[in-house]
This record gives structure tokens, C-alpha cells and sequence, in this order.
């Protein structure tokens, strides 16, 4: 590990707009002023989450109601951090491009990611999207463990946002964007199949997965990988993601999108979930990754497991999915802030070393106990 750590003392002030005032944005805004070094600002179109949050934290508060209010708070700002729904992603991001401003979020839309990939090559700033858990995180851990190998031949990026206590047909508690839960399960999925690069059905490729004598099961999602197909096109056999479940639940999804046909009434899908599924923040992040080939001519696999639940900041109770992602998007602003990264154009996970990413001061927290990467 690096003696070399990014502190807030090694900052200077910057301003940092961070767009969405839900249970994601409540978390970049708690770490971000917990871990100083920046001048924040919250935005939203709902007033009352707005207040809400205001009140736990302090922060200054702007709600914009439309596109011209929008571009009003985004002109000026060092960076944005984008965690409104994945379908604004590309209207904020043109936004911040035309004034020259850095920008992060966490979208797992492939579509989202690939016009923003278009709209940086002209970009004067950071344009930086997937920069959560999954994708984010993972295609870092991934780029790692592949990259030890002098051949790599498969790469296998297994993740999960659990209910601790699941209950139901689904075993499923609400933790996510349940917007962005439907889009990864409807939406077709990047992957590299004996070394072509390929799309397959969301829901396919349904796998068991035992981690600490626990059963899962795991099976496509769209957007969970990033950029990291096209980084490895050409260089490896394999290369899949897949989502984490406890058994059952892919069949009972199945069953809403395909049989019912819900998939293509997707706000009435999440009408129904919202009103049948509880919402909780006793949850656990698992995560297993593998790669496996060739080093000094022997068969060999790299790996990392990692099982991380919530924490307490500020006197707020973090969800596992809360406190993973905000990690992971402030992980991304400080090494772009302190000159880790890429000043301009388009900056994929994968340009971020898992080294500097773990010896971050908001990155450090999937560093833990049994969390190492190992051969």
C-alpha cells in the first residue's frame, strides 16, 4: 500500500454541486462535509428532500424546476455529482460539458454512458459517469485482478445489494433506484463470449453462488461492467457481470417482466413494487470477483470477496448500498480534485488503480478484513 494519502488538508476548497437529495444523495452530501475539503451545494427538484436534508446536515439548498434552472446552479462549479435518475444523466452531463464543468454519477444505463462517452471528446472538463458500486467499484477490482495475469483468459464480476433479513417470494428489499433496478433487469447485457463482444438477455446465464457457506444465485443485469468490455475487447476469452441474488428471486422477476409482461409497462412495474416491497437499511453488499489464466506459464486465479454492511456518520445510519456508493463516487471526485486523473475528457473506472482507490479516504472502506485481493 501507497504511504501517499489523499487528505482534506491536502485540498484546496472547490465547489461541488451534488444533484439529488434522496437516500444516495443524502449519502455523497454527509460524506463529502464529514470529510471536508469542499464547498457543497444540494440540489433537487422536490422541496421537501431538500429541507430534510438541510436540516440534517446544514448544507446551502437549491430546488430547479426546470432546464434553466438546472444550468443556473451547474455554471461555475468545480464538479457535479449526478445522483438523479439514470435518465437525466445525459441532459446534466451536456450541461456541465458546455461550461466546463467535472462530472460524476452512477448510472448502469449503457445507452446513458455511451452518449456521454460521445459528448466528451470536445470536453474541456471530466465527464466521468459509473462511478458507483456496480458499475464502478467492481470494473476497478476487475481491471486489477486481470491485469496480474500475463494471459488473461476469463474475467467473472459477481455483485449483490442484499436485504439482511429477506422475507417474501422475491427475498428482495428496495435499497436501490428502483427505476434503475428495473432498467438493469429489462436491458440487453454487455459481455465478451470466447473473445467476441456480445450482448445477452437481461436474467439469462442463472448460476449458483455458495460465499461463507451462503447459497445465491447470480445471473445477467445490465450495465454492471462499465467500459470494461471495450477496455478488454481483443484480450480476453471471458468476461461477464452478474447480480447477486438469494435463490428464487430471478424466477419470481422473470415471472413480473416476461410472462406478465410488466417489462414493457415499467411504471406500473414500479408502482407495484414500491407499494408491495418494504424498503430497508439493514442490508449487506457482497461482492466476488475472479480472474483466471496464465502466469509464468502456469493456470492460476485472482480474486477478491468482500461482504460490507452499513455504518453510522454524522449521527445518520448509512444503508450498505448507501455507504458503498457515495464511497466509491467520492473515491472518483478527490482523485480527479488532487490530480490523480484524467483533467478533461471521458475518464473510465478503469483508469483508476485499485491501489490509489483503497488508499483514498472514502475508498479505504472496501479495504477490509477479507477483502483482499489474492492469488
Amino acid at each position: 500500500m501507497s504511504s501517499t494519502k489523499t487528505h482534506a488538508a491536502a485540498l484546496k476548497p472547490r465547489s461541488v454541486l451534488v444533484l439529488g437529495a434522496g437516500q444516495i444523495g443524502q449519502a455523497i452530501a454527509l460524506k463529502l462535509l464529514d470529510g471536508g475539503g469542499y464547498d457543497l451545494l444540494v440540489a433537487d427538484r422536490n422541496l421537501s428532500s431538500l429541507q430534510r436534508l438541510q436540516a440534517l446536515t446544514g448544507l446551502p439548498i437549491a430546488q430547479v424546476q426546470d432546464a434553466a434552472a438546472m444550468e443556473s446552479v451547474i455554471a461555475g462549479q468545480y464538479a457535479v455529482i449526478n445522483a438523479l435518475p439514470f435518465h437525466q444523466a445525459v441532459a446534466v452531463a451536456t450541461l456541465c460539458a458546455r461550461h466546463g464543468v467535472h462530472y460524476f454519477d452512477l448510472t448502469e444505463d449503457v445507452a446513458s454512458t455511451h452518449a456521454i462517452h460521445a459528448l466528451a471528446r470536445d470536453a474541456r472538463s471530466v465527464l466521468m459517469p459509473q462511478c458507483g458500486l456496480a458499475p464502478g467499484f467492481i470494473g476497478i477490482v476487475g481491471n486489477e485482478l486481470a491485469g496480474r495475469l500475463d494471459v488473461a483468459q476469463a474475467l467473472r464480476l459477481r455483485v449483490g445489494a442484499l436485504p439482511r433479513y429477506p422475507q417474501g417470494s422475491l427475498r428482495y428489499s428496495l435499497t436501490w433506484s428502483t427505476e434503475g433496478l428495473i432498467n438493469e433487469y429489462c436491458r440487453p447485457c454487455e459481455v465478451i463470449a470466447q473473445g467476441q463482444l456480445t450482448t445477452v438477455p437481461a436474467l439469462d446465464g442463472l448460476e449458483p453462488v455458495f460465499i461463507d457457506g451462503v447459497e445465491y444465485e447470480a445471473f445477467h443485469t445490465s450495465g454492471g461492467l462499465g467500459m470494461l468490455p471495450q477496455t478488454w475487447e481483443g484480450r480476453i476469452e471471458q468476461l461477464d457481470y452478474k447480480t447477486i441474488r438469494y435463490p428464487g428471486h430471478r424466477a419470481a422477476m422473470r415471472l413480473l417482466l416476461t410472462e406478465l409482461r410488466l417489462g414493457e409497462r415499467r411504471d406500473l412495474l414500479k408502482e407495484l413494487l414500491e407499494g408491495a416491497i418494504a424498503s430497508t437499511q439493514q442490508d449487506v453488499i457482497v461482492i466476488l470477483a475472479s480472474a483466471t489464466g496464465q502466469r509464468a506459464g502456469r493456470l492460476v486465479q485472482e480474486s477478491y470477496a468482500a461482504r460490507i454492511t452499513g455504518t453510522r456518520l454524522r449521527g445518520q445510519t448509512l444503508s450498505a448500498i448507501q455507504h458503498t456508493t457515495a464511497a466509491s463516487i467520492c473515491t472518483a471526485l478527490d482523485l480527479v480534485c488532487s490530480g490523480r486523473l484524467a483533467q478533461q475528457g471521458f475518464v473510465q473506472q478503469e483508469s483508476i488503480a485499485l491501489e490509489d482507490f483503497l488508499d483514498n479516504r472514502f475508498g479505504r472502506i472496501y479495504d477490509v478484513e477479507g477483502a483482499q485481493a489474492s492469488g
